[in-house]
């Protein structure tokens, strides 16, 4: 039987460098959608096997061309999603717009599936406009497209996130760490491999008309992740609850940078539980497990930011177990 043909859009993060190679692996050819080709290619030539990957540039939102795109793949899966506000990159535009037009686009030429990737702990933050555009994108795709498949992902995580990597430069670099909310918000991290399985899954078997919260199998606080983070790269700092009003003073300074450490959008979000909400089923009771454990996983990746790198002491033991 032929296989199917995929349109990626947001090919080039974590989670869309790690579902092209299982893609191209498995045989299925995709059309990866980028802003910029050439950087693109250098990122993503190197994850497909030859002839599984063909890559295609798109600015703006240009209507005709991603009707040309549609209506000539069988499977649409939109990863794009943005964590702070810069230039055009707005989340209304990015998370609600977008979402929108592609749905509706995947209704018109009638496409097996649209496959949209959304956020986990969303739907309690109403005073967050990453997770009110989110909650609107969400809303728009079920009504414009029946066969809408929705991921809510927990914190996705790897060496190429821009999550534990973050905090272990901050940690190697700062000697206190501010504890947000008492570090008692509790996540539910995934690994980004765990995440691809699933949305593999989703692309192999016939579900349709389903939203998926995405979890991996630890609950942990925000101080826990942290106090993971720092064993894992030989760190003792000291973890200070940090009071609001100093938290939101920091953010406003923080989201002025080039890339922000903290935006007071983020800081609101960090009030609210990254957990499974009971709302959806979550991939464990469809059977898809994820099963990589957090600490062991930030292990094979962390002695990038020990003191000796990779001939950190750590980093000998590792290898030899």
């Amino acid at each position: 039987m032929k296989k199917k043909e995929i349109l990626l859009f947001g090919a080039t993060g974590q989670i869309g460098k790690n579902l092209i190679r299982k893609l191209s692996q498995n045989n299925y050819k995709i059309t990866a959608v980028t802003r910029n080709i050439h950087r693109a290619g250098y990122i993503l030539k190197t994850q497909a096997n030859p002839g599984y990957l063909k890559l295609v540039e798109l600015k703006n939102f240009d209507n005709e061309k991603i009707e040309n795109l549609m209506g000539n793949c069988d499977i649409c899966i939109n990863l794009i999603g943005i964590l702070y506000e810069k230039k055009k990159n707005h989340f209304k535009n990015i998370h609600t717009i977008l979402p929108d037009l592609l749905s509706k686009k995947a209704s018109k030429y009638k496409i097996s599936k649209f496959i949209h990737l959304s956020a986990l702990g969303i739907e309690e933050a109403s005073d967050s406009e990453y997770a009110n555009s989110k909650l609107e994108g969400e809303k728009r795709i079920k009504l414009n497209f029946k066969n809408s498949i929705i991921l809510k992902p927990s914190i996705v995580y790897s060496v190429d996130d821009k999550f534990t990597t973050h905090f272990m430069t901050l940690l190697s670099r700062m000697p206190i760490m501010p504890l947000y909310y008492d570090g008692l918000t509790k996540f539910r991290p995934i690994h980004v491999t765990d995440l691809v399985k699933i949305i593999f899954e989703m692309v192999n078997n016939n579900m349709n008309n389903i939203v998926v919260e995405c979890i991996g199998p630890e609950e942990l606080t925000f101080k826990d992740i942290i106090e993971q983070l720092l064993k894992s790269i030989n760190r003792s700092r000291l973890l200070i609850p940090l009071p609001l009003f100093i938290a939101k003073i920091t953010a406003k300074i923080l989201q002025i940078l080039p890339k922000p450490l903290l935006t007071e959008d983020q800081l609101k979000l960090l009030k609210y539980n990254n957990v499974s909400s009971g709302n959806y089923k979550t991939n464990f009771d469809l059977g898809f497990k994820a099963d990589k454990i957090f600490n062991i996983e930030i292990n094979k990746y962390s002695y990038n930011w020990r003191s000796g790198g990779q001939y950190s002491k750590n980093n000998k033991i590792d290898k030899i177990k």
